[in-house]
């Protein structure tokens, strides 16, 4: 079988753009140890209403942190709870959620708080909310027949 030199270059090149692809994404997830930020915390669906934080969803102060509040959303059945919050103007926030049942969204339109929530692992952001006004939180996974239904709403207040 006889190759021209152009297609031998070609080959060469493209056979080593993915050993080198290839060799990157082993080292980055093997050597380095990076995983999917929902892989750090898990937690037992069927317990989410007796397990800390999510046994008292709302916004907690909180001491000792590099943030100022913890505000803790749990997903369920076409509903956020808490489905309103009021966070004061300029408070560095981790937002803690999980849902009880299937795959969701958390999207605070606004923000570039974009968090999938999936049974049995608790999803993270930490933000400052350096703007007052409403905030509406949407979930962007379709979760049922009344996914267009399920909303929360964060409010900045000075």
């Amino acid at each position: 079988m006889h190759m021209h030199k152009f297609e031998k270059i070609w080959l060469t090149f493209g056979v080593g753009c993915l050993v080198i692809f290839l060799s990157v994404v082993c080292v980055s997830a093997f050597y380095l140890g990076n995983k999917p930020a929902s892989c750090l915390t898990t937690i037992n669906p069927e317990r989410i209403d007796q397990t800390k934080p999510f046994n008292q969803p709302g916004l907690h102060k909180v001491e000792g942190k590099d943030w100022d509040y913890e505000l803790v959303f749990v997903a369920s059945t076409f509903s956020y709870t808490p489905a309103k919050v009021e966070v004061p103007l300029g408070a560095k926030v981790k937002v803690i959620a999980t849902t009880k049942d299937v795959i969701h969204g958390f999207e605070m339109a606004g923000t570039n708080i974009n968090m999938m929530l999936e049974p049995g692992y608790v999803s993270e952001y930490t933000t400052t909310f350096d703007k007052a006004g409403e905030y509406l939180i949407v979930c962007n996974e379709y979760c049922g027949a009344g996914h267009h239904l399920m909303s929360a709403k964060v409010e900045v207040v000075k």
